[in-house]
């Protein structure tokens, strides 16, 4: 099979295209023939290897695994003699978690019991995969907090995969928006949900004089000690990645008031459930700013390295 691999930690130059070996199923396993997946800011640490605390999961002097890659939309090709709850050409999306499962590739396997869905019938399979790494990443703190009508939140990185997934299921539990993002994508951040709109680059987020039940950082930028006089005095600050928040999550539940929360990503499967229940519900829609084919995934990963993508970067993969 085709994949894009590499041998070391580096830029998106150091991935190639090669032919490699198709994985074989274990007894619990779906083999997936992937018909499209995601370049994400996650596959580009991974890629990377920074920060350099990824090493430890990822390997620390080179990559444990060749391909990246951490969710797909395809079709089961294989399934495990002791797969009881999928069948061959059933259509699935899933994903395999922050480290990857190599899936920027033509077929890729996952445990039947791991983070597998089937596809809802109205979707391609671009869409499809549009909805699986910052969509989860959205909906597990959200399915947390189960935030209540009339509630407020703003969402700093409101265009992004998770920011603007972020503002769906926030619409859908009623409550009342602020996105924060460039102007330019005002009107779609509000056919998404939002309410209230604030330039970050012409605009000062934090002096805003709303106060919020929860602010979310979909893109990791800024701490809790920034953010904390936006809160309400019970307000949650949630952030996505930086460790200069990790003192504030662990003291301020504590103390009472307002607090940082970090939720762990830990059961994949409720999260794309979620996902798929609103999908179907028609009350999400994933976003796509660019499609890329396998072979022009170093444009993609650039891409991506920018920190300019509206949504969602798509590898498309052809057999």
């Amino acid at each position: 099979m085709k994949a894009a691999v590499r041998s070391k930690y580096g830029p998106p130059e150091v991935l190639k295209i090669e032919e490699v070996d198709t994985p074989t199923p274990g007894d619990k396993d779906l083999l997936i023939k992937v018909h499209a997946t995601t370049v994400n800011r996650s596959d580009y640490h991974v890629l990377t290897g920074k920060p350099l605390f990824m090493r430890l999961l990822t390997g620390l002097l080179k990559p444990r695994m060749a391909s990246t890659g951490c969710d797909f939309a395809g079709t089961i090709e294989q399934v495990g003699k002791a797969v009881s709850t999928f069948k061959v050409g059933e259509r699935v999306m899933g994903f395999g978690g922050v480290i990857g499962i190599g899936s920027h590739a033509q077929f890729v396997t996952i445990a039947e019991n791991a983070g597998v869905v089937t596809i809802p019938e109205s979707f391609t399979f671009q869409q499809a995969a549009a909805c699986l790494e910052g969509a989860f990443y959205a909906a597990i703190p959200i399915l947390h907090l189960r935030p209540r009508p009339g509630q407020k939140a703003l969402v700093y990185g409101a265009t992004g995969a998770i920011g603007t997934s972020f503002v769906q299921f926030l619409r859908y539990y009623d409550v009342y928006i602020t996105a924060v993002c460039n102007t330019k994508d005002f009107d779609l951040v509000k056919s998404l949900g939002a309410n209230k709109f604030i330039d970050f680059k012409k605009e000062d987020f934090t002096k805003d004089e709303e106060r919020y039940d929860f602010v979310f950082d979909a893109v990791g930028k800024h701490s809790f000690y920034e953010c904390k006089i936006l809160l309400k005095e019970k307000g949650i600050y949630l952030w996505s990645n930086g460790l200069i928040n990790l003192i504030p999550t662990l003291i301020t539940p504590l103390v009472g008031g307002k607090r940082a929360l970090l939720v762990p990503p830990n059961d994949v499967k409720l999260g794309l459930l979620f996902i798929r229940e609103l999908i179907e519900k028609g009350k999400f829609r994933p976003v796509i700013d660019r499609v890329y084919p396998l072979e022009k995934i170093t444009e993609a990963y650039n891409y991506v390295a920018t920190g300019e993508k509206i949504g969602n970067v798509i590898l498309t993969i052809d057999h």
